[in-house]
């Protein structure tokens, strides 16, 4: 089992034992943190949905986060990540939203973050957690896996 499989099964476990349910906005994950949890036998008790927001008309679209809001905001940073993880949350009635923006590489973003930044936050029962990590590497696929690894654990530990 790999650790993005063993994160979800784990955080499933945990959802599931609480009676509670989830929401997802990812970016540089690319459905990636999705993809592990619906991978769940049981995943219709817990997962509500999610959104790949990578643009910024995935974001207006998908989860209807107007430009007005992302005033004194920019995306791959903590407090973007929180307000993804609020809506998303929100908008689909979960009990927690969790989120994540980033870039994955070859590149950095046009923000001057570096390839391996990401930033992950979770919302939820009055809980606000969020979370910067940088990877140090280049490789986009190696990046992604990360991110989506460091997301599942931040839920877990903030689920408790």
């Amino acid at each position: 089992m790999t650790e993005l499989a063993r994160l979800a099964a784990a955080v499933a476990a945990r959802l599931t034992e609480r009676g509670e349910t989830l929401a997802v906005a990812e970016s540089s994950t690319g459905g990636l943190i999705s993809s592990a949890l619906l991978a769940v036998p049981g995943a219709s008790k817990f997962y509500v949905g999610g959104a790949v927001v990578y643009t910024a008309r995935a974001r207006l679209t998908l989860l209807d986060i107007p430009q007005k809001a992302m005033d004194g905001l920019r995306s791959a940073s903590e407090p973007y990540a929180v307000l993804l993880a609020r809506v998303v949350g929100k908008n689909l009635k979960a009990n927690w939203g969790l989120a994540e923006t980033g870039a994955a590489g070859p590149d950095g973003n046009r923000y001057g973050d570096a390839p391996g930044h990401s930033c992950l936050a979770v919302v939820g029962n009055g809980q606000e957690v969020s979370l910067t990590v940088e990877t140090g590497i280049d490789e986009r696929e190696a990046n992604m896996r990360s991110f989506a690894e460091q997301a599942l654990a931040l839920l877990l530990r903030t689920l408790g």
